[in-house]
């Protein structure tokens, strides 16, 4: 067929499609005339990178549930079966387990682009929002898929993660309970937990991307000056500072996609367990309710509230520390929520804001990491104390936040973009 009568034919079935369903719309409003600012950094590809590695853990766990036996008796022999006899089954296996770890090192970079370019503030409210119970929901998926192994670090993480609502007074126990479905960690939590790691939470991540997503493209993409594109257009309505998504970005994240994916190959290929962080030498062994591992931790992207948890060593109002440990942790993650609302800074970019929040962040930052690695130690008397002082910076940097970043002084915004 000659290239004009195929041309003919793709328009024709454009217009055919077109008038069932909004293709061509979808695909100008979201990518070819979906405008972004120009001046966007190597921060903006981690929000690219987070919607690569999502697709890879659906894919590779849709074809690890082919062979994974969802009990207590055939569990973990089905998980050696997979990487003994399963045809790339190590490679599918060793992709899902770096792709979780990689999923939280591109959240985490995700989340600190935001914190640094104010991408949470007006009129940006509501991607936060969906970002953070998607981040939520992660840490529900995650913890529900480090259990399915079913090795003795899964087992006992689950166990004492689990055994923290009993903390909670007066319907502390019966949640637990319920929860594990058993009065202790069992088949049946496996199976639970096994269905909503496959079926209900995926399909609740999904609905929040999409959330997350249609926000992002009804207010528009902030950036690194956080300057508002929108208010300066041309005669046809283009942002003066905007230059649209497709080709022009579609084609830059390529390159960020191709650098994390030799990064990424490597560590699958090469460190799989990445030095017992990502995959436990604890877990190599089939769980076993009669022995207890020397040292529990959780797995490294939620040692830093591991570590909150454990930093809360008194008691109060007639509570015990268990207790006060699950409520700071549990504030330290709902705190996020209200970021929105704590900043009272004229200006979004850390560019243009003071000496103050640019110090507050970075101590916050590396409090945060530091919390993380106290998270997969054992507690020491002097741990313990450090701990309790990164907790405490990581509290502050959000309660002084209304404080602090209304009394500073921040440097002028440029009118237009800077291209930097």
């Amino acid at each position: 067929m000659a290239d004009p009568d195929r041309a003919r034919s793709r328009r024709t079935l454009m217009r055919w499609v077109d008038k069932r369903f909004p293709a061509s719309r979808l695909w100008q409003h979201h990518l070819s005339r979906y405008y972004v600012p120009k001046n966007l950094n190597v921060w903006y590809v981690f929000g690219s990178l987070a919607l690569l590695v999502l697709a890879n853990q659906l894919l590779t766990g849709i074809w690890l549930t082919m062979s994974y036996t969802p009990t207590a008796e055939g569990a973990f022999a089905s998980i050696e079966y997979i990487m003994r006899d399963v045809n790339y089954g190590w490679l599918i296996r060793y992709l899902h387990s770096t792709g979780a770890s990689a999923f939280f090192v591109v959240i985490y970079l995700h989340m600190f682009r935001g914190l640094l370019y104010g991408s949470y503030k007006a009129p940006r409210e509501l991607i936060w929002l969906f970002g953070m119970a998607l981040y939520l929901a992660l840490m529900a998926e995650a913890f529900m898929g480090y259990l399915l192994p079913w090795g003795q670090m899964s087992y006992w993480g689950a166990q004492v993660i689990i055994s923290l609502f009993s903390a909670i007074p007066g319907i502390g126990p019966d949640l637990a309970q319920w929860i594990r479905g058993d009065y202790l960690v069992s088949g049946v939590t496996l199976n639970r937990f096994f269905a909503l790691h496959v079926v209900a939470l995926p399909i609740g991540i999904l609905g929040l991307v999409a959330l997350h997503l249609v926000a992002l493209h009804e207010v528009g993409s902030n950036n690194p000056d956080g300057i508002e594109i929108k208010a300066r257009t041309d005669a046809q309505g283009k942002p003066l500072d905007g230059i649209p998504f497709h080709p022009y970005y579609t084609v830059k994240d390529l390159v960020g996609v191709a650098v994390f994916l030799c990064v990424f190959c490597t560590v699958v290929f090469y460190f799989p367990e990445g030095g017992g962080y990502f995959l436990e030498s604890p877990n190599f062994a089939p769980a076993n309710a009669l022995e207890t591992p020397a040292h529990i931790a959780p797995v490294w992207y939620f040692t830093p509230f591991y570590a909150m948890l454990r930093a809360v060593t008194f008691d109060l109002l007639g509570l015990d520390s268990t207790f006060w440990g699950v409520v700071t942790m549990g504030l330290a993650i709902a705190i996020l929520f209200v970021l929105p609302w704590l900043d009272r800074s004229p200006v979004r970019s850390m560019r243009y804001k003071g000496r103050v929040s640019r110090i507050m962040l970075t101590v916050f930052v590396g409090a945060f990491v530091t919390l993380g690695v106290l998270g997969t130690m054992p507690p020491t008397g002097v741990r313990t104390v450090i701990a309790q002082v990164c907790t405490g910076v990581y509290f502050a940097f959000f309660l002084a936040m209304p404080f602090y970043t209304r009394l500073e002084a921040t440097r002028p915004v440029p009118d237009r973009v800077t291209g930097r």
